[in-house]
């Protein structure tokens, strides 16, 4: 099943709860005391991000592995009167500029996509390498407590006017791997179309990922309870992680 293909089209109708403006202010914070006046946003989706960092008035590329999300991305820019922003087809574990950007964004569960320590590696590494001297990463994910506690072995439905769809996961706690099947039914004129998508996230830890940011060669590495400056709890199900580029 094609990862975000059929699914980039409802993306943001079934993402409607989620508070871009709040999400958008809160990295905006981070990105002001750094200095930044460009950035990428890596796994940027359908660009909902991008464009609230845009309109704080930053730089923007968005970079995406899937070209129906990077379509929806460019027709939400359009729509919003930001249509020079680049937005371009890049898997975020090869992540390569033309220069040398101030921040690199990573926002809503984009490092959970990457099931393996060596991909979360090469993301580590080519992000390094993307940012300029003293350069800020920014990048959250879905913690273990969500992944097993929250989302794991759970069913989720939901129903709209439009459309409806049913959430399954499993996870296995030997991998560490969320397996989400998902079954949607969009309605296209008198008729409602389904189809399925099948998505894997995995349950990185706080020690593992401070590891492996130290290992690629990241400093003043600050963790966070998502949306706050207080420390992670037990049960944050989202945590967000900031860290420099050695400025030389």
């Amino acid at each position: 099943m094609n990862q975000y293909g059929a699914f980039a089209h409802s993306y943001d109708r079934m993402m409607h709860d989620v508070d871009y403006p709040a999400w958008g202010a809160y990295l905006d914070a981070f990105l002001r005391e750094a200095g930044a006046r460009t950035v990428l946003d890596c796994a940027c989706g359908t660009g909902r991000i991008t464009l609230e960092l845009a309109a704080c008035g930053y730089s923007m590329t968005g970079a995406d592995l899937s070209e129906e999300m990077l379509m929806e991305a460019r027709n939400n820019a359009l729509q919003s009167g930001k249509r020079f922003i680049p937005f371009v087809c890049q898997n975020m574990t090869q992540l390569s500029v033309h220069r040398p950007m101030d921040a690199i964004v990573c926002a809503c569960d984009g490092v959970n996509y990457l099931t393996d320590p060596e991909e979360v590696s090469a993301f580590l590494k080519n992000a390094y390498g993307c940012l300029k001297s003293g350069g800020l990463l920014l990048f959250d994910i879905s913690s273990a407590y969500k992944l097993e506690t929250v989302l794991g072995n759970e069913t989720f439905t939901e129903t709209a006017d439009d459309y409806a769809y049913i959430w399954n996961n499993a996870f296995d706690p030997e991998t560490r791997l969320c397996e989400m099947d998902l079954t949607f039914f969009v309605r296209e004129g008198e008729r409602y179309r389904r189809f399925s998508e099948q998505h894997i996230q995995r349950a990185h830890t706080v020690p593992e990922l401070l590891e492996q940011l130290r290992r690629n060669g990241f400093t003043d590495i600050r963790v966070y309870d998502a949306f706050t400056r207080n420390p992670v709890l037990p049960d944050s199900e989202r945590i967000q992680f900031t860290a420099k580029k050695e400025a030389l």
